[in-house]
């Protein structure tokens, strides 16, 4: 086959963060978060903080198929997990919250979620909804402080 006729490296979704981090790694990114300040870092922070969210899934028994929600807001802590989750080969369960309840456990338990990460925003609904979450394993609050006290199952 000729050279530029097929790729060489299988297309990933963390190969698009590690060319980001090479290509463009001082390249600012801007969050706005809820109830926090401005959150800025660069491609490389992305990548670094994408792989450490991927270690800590593993390290609580999470790999390729498995399911993992998320119940957050468009902020750098969730754009992380795009990169995260199936770059460990499982699956990410973007949960809307702007679904009542009843839909909101029944997409979470549909999915067969083990993990739930969410914006320390959606904490009170997360306590409402946790009892009838019988699948997660781990409850993880997205916040340089967790404050809720739903960590952990």
């Amino acid at each position: 086959m000729q050279p530029g006729l097929m790729q060489n490296a299988p297309l990933l979704i963390s190969s698009i963060v590690t060319h980001a981090a090479r290509a463009h790694g001082d390249r600012e990114i801007v969050s706005r978060l809820v109830d926090e300040p401005l959150w800025r870092y660069d491609y490389a922070g992305l990548a670094a903080r994408s792989a450490q969210a991927a270690s800590m899934l593993g390290k609580l028994g999470i790999g390729p198929g498995d399911c993992v929600s998320s119940l957050a807001w468009n902020t750098h802590r969730h754009y992380e997990l795009f990169f995260a989750v199936p770059g460990i080969g499982a699956v990410l369960h973007t949960a809307n919250p702007r679904l009542s309840d009843e839909q909101i456990v029944y997409t979470i338990n549909h999915a067969g979620s083990q993990v739930l990460l969410f914006d320390s925003s959606f904490a009170e609904c997360v306590a409402r909804l946790r009892p009838r979450l019988g699948n997660i394993r781990h409850f993880i609050e997205l916040a340089a402080q967790p404050s809720s006290g739903l960590a952990g199952r």
